[in-house]
């Protein structure tokens, strides 16, 4: 029986197909390949990594009897400078910058100034041991304060301030 209805169903289909019968709008359905819609820009829009041309600073993460923090967590760079935080003991740790704290006209470019190794927009990846770093670049940043913490470690206080003069 099944094999009947498949048959009937089959004959239809070519039945129809053979007629060239269009659909009652008389409009042919377009079958070719449409390219898929474009990713979307972050508020602020598009930017790429600016690289650093100063100086290069050094942030230490650490989880230890003392607590978790970075090192200093208060920090003053240049534009141009970068900071290159290293994760000293108590992983995993990140740097994310607060997006309630950076002008949208500067959320993508700090983004993009963090490199590929994110978890999220304005979030780094996760470092696990010892001597890994992020470095995030402050080039192409207008001047004000980036407020930044580790995402698993917020709750132990493990935040700290960026000032880019």
């Amino acid at each position: 029986m099944r094999f009947y209805a498949l048959a009937l169903v089959s004959a239809a289909t070519l039945a129809a197909c053979a007629k060239g019968d269009k659909p009652a709008d008389s409009t042919v359905a377009d079958t070719s390949v449409v390219a898929p819609a474009p990713a979307q820009t972050p508020a602020g829009g598009s930017a790429t990594m600016a690289p650093i041309t100063g100086t290069t600073h050094e942030v230490k993460m650490i989880g230890d009897d003392k607590g978790y923090r970075f090192e200093p967590a208060n920090i003053t760079v240049k534009a141009g400078d970068g900071i290159k935080f290293t994760m000293i003991s108590g992983a995993p740790h990140n740097v994310a910058f607060d997006a309630a704290g950076v002008a949208d006209d500067m959320e993508a470019q700090l983004d993009a100034n963090m490199g590929t190794d994110k978890t999220g927009m304005l979030s780094s990846g996760m470092k696990m041991n010892a001597n890994e770093s992020i470095t995030v670049s402050f080039a192409n940043i207008k001047p004000g304060t980036y407020a930044f913490n580790c995402t698993p470690h917020l709750a132990m206080n493990m935040k700290g301030v960026v000032t880019v003069q």
